[in-house]
């Protein structure tokens, strides 16, 4: 791997919590009954598809780029809204406003900082199949990003005064108020401004996909880890939690490391299989999870 330890260790942790979806989907009984054949069909089918078509492979690339900006935002939409539900609300009270400020406090600083060119410079591999229209549509919107940052900002600036707004309306009307969703919402809208609007000393892929990441291993771990106990046959066994852990985390890591290997390759040859999974896992990730 040409890059430094701590590209490898940031990628390799990214890889790991796309993979351990699989343990909420396929690993869980009642819910792989709901969905047998987006969980088992539908990946199969995607990954064939990349197979034959070299487009289809670049698309779904591209897509997973784009997706993952939109799955991370509404990760800290559903725990925002899990923390209302725990302090009593009603689960609809507010839940569009904080569908759409999370949208904006996560894409918007991506959108208008520094670290836009790194997410359409994956336009580029339409390189590989001669599309030089979509190659360029990267180019194409870093050029215009001045009016994606007017857009953000003339846009963002008076939805969070009717968000901070409405939600007074809404104390006043009986909701209460969850300390850990404002902690949560005012640190991810600060930190995500922070680093990808500056992207200070390059590190704004490792603080937000790292923290992203950590906080769903955290997740699995906490609505899973009886399924997992069950799906090792370790539900009996005295230590049987710890060494779940243990299996998890390094099934997890395992495919981690690999899979950030395998990445490395990117669309540089014809046929890529290692490559073609980690976008068929990532994209599986994205859709299940959501």
């Amino acid at each position: 791997h040409t890059e430094s330890p701590e590209t490898l260790f940031l990628g390799s942790f990214i890889m790991a919590h796309l993979f351990i979806v699989f343990f909420r989907s396929n690993g869980n009984k009642k819910i792989y009954e709901l969905y047998p054949l987006r969980f088992t069909v539908v990946p199969l089918v995607l990954f064939l598809a990349m197979c034959v078509s070299k487009w289809v492979a670049v698309s779904a690339a591209v897509l997973a780029t784009w997706w993952d900006v939109y799955h991370s935002s509404l990760q800290t939409f559903g725990l925002g809204r899990i923390y209302d539900a725990r302090v009593g609300n009603d689960a609809n009270v507010g839940r569009r406003l904080d569908y759409l400020l999370n949208l904006l406090i996560y894409a918007g600083p991506i959108l208008a900082g520094s670290v836009l060119m790194a997410h359409t410079k994956d336009f580029q591999d339409y390189e590989t199949v001669k599309a030089m229209l979509f190659a360029h549509m990267g180019d194409y919107i870093d050029s215009k990003q001045r009016y994606l940052q007017f857009v953000v900002m003339s846009v963002g600036i008076p939805f969070i005064a009717y968000y901070l707004f409405s939600y007074w309306g809404y104390y006043k009307q009986g909701y209460k108020i969850s300390p850990q969703k404002v902690i949560l919402l005012a640190s991810t809208a600060a930190v995500s401004m922070y680093t990808w609007g500056f992207n200070s000393f390059g590190q704004a892929f490792f603080i937000m996909n790292f923290f992203h990441a950590f906080q769903y291993f955290g997740i699995v771990w906490w609505s899973e880890k009886k399924t997992m106990m069950s799906l090792f046959r370790l539900q009996n066994v005295t230590w049987g939690k710890w060494a779940t852990l243990a299996l998890f985390l390094a099934i997890g890591g395992g495919y981690g490391v690999w899979a950030e290997v395998a990445d490395a390759g990117t669309m540089a040859s014809g046929l890529d299989l290692g490559w073609n999974v980690t976008i068929v896992v990532a994209l599986m990730h994205f859709w299940y999870d959501g």
